[in-house]
């Protein structure tokens, strides 16, 4: 088996790869085709249909198993496949581990890691909350992805993105004090554990319906009030963790209810958009040859990002 992140320019696969997306489109010729993202524990690519037989279309789905057979080539920079025939595959006769992205550490070493962090935490009213929102969402906050599609978006990617966020919070905590340490690293564990019913789980993530009318922000603000009112906590210090979250994207375009109003909140918001675009740009740059540029990426106002040769 030949992993996608191991494809090269000319090598001919027939590979069983996971559909993750697929779209229509019609050349100028009038003859449709279909762009298909195609997906194994290692990576993603893009693959194109341009001669859709009587079936094809309704065989290409998100969600369904293919025996891909087609050459992989560079097109603009990017490797994509050209997909000749596919077949579909019965699910129950594969290693589903195989299909899924996964966090770069180990999922015992993540939550070893997790479990250091939590006992670190010294205000009691911090620690309260968090050890009862993640007694809620473990199980699920362990393994979901960060998102659907662009930072993080594999399995314990949200694990993933907080222990990281983590690490960069404790470099800003000792370089700019006087800085609440409890509050920033809590908000940190708790900012996007509302992704844990936002989203449907690491395999072919989709938006919840309580997802796309609350959103992941307002969901874990509504879980800090709830908790810290249910255990007798609820004070400045819980209402400054719910700022922290509703702030976090940084402002209303982006998703916030609010900015951010206090140091830690600031910090916040500069460390989890720092961490998700330097991770978007090696998701970009991993499948680009060296001495060219990335597709142009939306998240950046379009700008392409050039691949030193090594």
């Amino acid at each position: 088996m030949i992993w996608i992140k191991d494809y090269q320019d000319g090598n001919r696969i027939g590979e069983t790869l996971l559909v993750t997306q697929v779209s229509k489109g019609t050349t100028t010729t009038g003859s449709t085709f279909l762009t298909v993202t195609l997906q194994d524990k290692t990576g993603s690519m893009e693959g194109k249909i341009w001669d859709v037989k009587n079936g094809v279309e309704q065989l290409v789905q998100p969600g369904v198993f293919l025996l891909v057979q087609g050459e992989v080539i560079l097109y603009r920079t990017t490797l994509q496949i050209k997909i000749d025939q596919v077949k579909l595959m019965n699910p129950e006769s594969l290693d589903i581990s195989d299909f899924t992205m996964v966090a770069p550490i180990a999922l015992e070493e993540m939550e070893q890691q997790l479990k250091t962090i939590v006992a670190s935490i010294e205000d009691q009213t911090c620690l309260t909350i968090l050890k009862a929102c993640l007694e809620e969402t473990y199980k699920d906050f362990i393994i979901f992805p960060a998102a659907v599609r662009n930072h993080h978006a594999y399995t314990s990617g949200l694990l993933y993105h907080s222990l990281s966020m983590v690490r960069i919070a404790e470099f800003f905590i000792q370089q700019y004090p006087p800085i609440d340490r409890d509050l920033l690293i809590t908000s940190i564990l708790l900012h996007d554990m509302g992704k844990t019913k936002e989203l449907s789980g690491p395999v072919i993530t989709k938006y919840t319906v309580e997802g796309k009318l609350l959103g992941h922000i307002h969901i874990m603000a509504a879980m800090i009030m709830e908790k810290a009112k249910a255990l007798g906590v609820y004070g400045e210090k819980a209402i400054l963790l719910q700022h922290l979250v509703l702030s976090h994207h940084g402002k209303p375009d982006f998703g916030s209810a609010i900015t951010p109003m206090t140091k830690e909140a600031l910090l916040l918001h500069m460390i989890d958009d720092f961490d998700a675009k330097m991770t978007m740009i090696d998701k970009a740059l991993e499948f680009v040859e060296g001495g060219t540029f990335t597709p142009r990426l939306f998240t950046f106002d379009d700008r392409s990002f050039y691949k030193p040769n090594k």
